[in-house]
């Protein structure tokens, strides 16, 4: 029940369930220190978190809904922001009020006692992650219990993207790959595109003289550059007309191992827009320290 994982992934299982639904049930959480999920139902007047556990009432006070929100380096748009949504959490106490049991639970604790395993992590250590916000330069993402790290537009894929939401969307369950903690700021620096295999596994997918679908990434005037798969883009000749997002079919002259190249002919533009479609992996655990796009992925 402690693994670490982002919010949302325990608040179905059958463990999570049967501890929230009593009282004994939460007194063994406590007593454990084991994490429980639940929705937050409200934030009150006082910044602090309500939630219903089983028939027990529960509150999570503002200074136990985040690391950071009693120093102010967590905002508390991030706080505001949970209402509706699991928040992982440990029951610090089960106190007496106006001849009622109320449940007094600590989002900090739960995410401290996280920072202190992710932060000693060896690099390339593979993580679960879920997808929290899309911005120009990069996704945000839980990588466990609430606690927030980025993945820099760059280092989503290998092929060029314009913006994150050409390849993620918010809710998104997905692996990230640690590439460096900070323990001094608390902060963890993520990468993705080690996980989507490098040129050799994913030219392996093809084969000259199929053809098959794309999506434009570059358009310059000696070629155009099109994403067979996020780590692996070939280069059609230039063609008037094409635009960086269209869908296109394409039909595959060659490949080229000893180049790593994969030269394209540009078949037709496709009537529907590109899609965001899941990531095929193919890494989603253990780690991928020296990782090597041209070369061989360690074991």
């Amino acid at each position: 029940m402690n693994q670490i994982l982002p919010e949302g992934r325990l608040l179905p299982t059958a463990e999570n369930q049967a501890l929230l639904s009593s009282l004994e049930g939460l007194h063994a959480a406590m007593e454990r220190q084991i994490v429980l999920e639940s929705v937050a139902l409200r934030c009150d007047r006082g910044h602090n978190l309500r939630l219903r556990l089983g028939e027990v009432d529960a509150v999570m006070p503002h200074g136990e809904c985040a690391v950071g929100l009693e120093d102010g380096t967590t905002r508390e748009i991030a706080l505001l922001t949970r209402v509706g949504k699991p928040v992982a959490f440990l029951v610090t106490g089960l106190v007496g009020e106006d001849g009622r049991i109320v449940a007094q639970l600590s989002r900090r604790l739960a995410q401290e006692q996280a920072l202190e395993v992710l932060l000693n992590l060896p690099t390339g250590t593979v993580l679960p992650a879920t997808v929290t916000r899309l911005e120009p330069f990069g996704a945000f993402v839980d990588i466990g219990r609430g606690i927030p790290s980025m993945i820099p537009l760059g280092a989503i894929s290998v092929a060029r993207i314009r913006h994150p939401s050409d390849r993620f969307y918010t809710g998104q369950e997905i692996f990230a790959v640690l590439q460096q903690a900070v323990p001094e700021q608390r902060r963890l620096l993520l990468s993705h595109k080690e996980l989507l295999g490098t040129w050799a596994e994913n030219a392996a997918r093809f084969a000259p003289g199929e053809t098959v679908t794309g999506i434009v990434r570059g358009v310059l005037d000696y070629g155009i550059f099109v994403e067979l798969a996020p780590n692996l883009p070939g280069l059609a000749e230039y063609l008037p007309g094409y635009e960086v997002g269209d869908q296109v079919s394409v039909y595959i002259k060659a490949i080229l191992p000893e180049r790593q190249k994969i030269k394209l002919l540009l078949i037709d533009r496709l009537n529907h827009p590109a899609q965001c479609t899941p990531p095929t992996y193919f890494v989603t655990e253990g780690n991928v320290a020296g990782w090597d796009y041209h070369g061989a992925t360690p074991s």
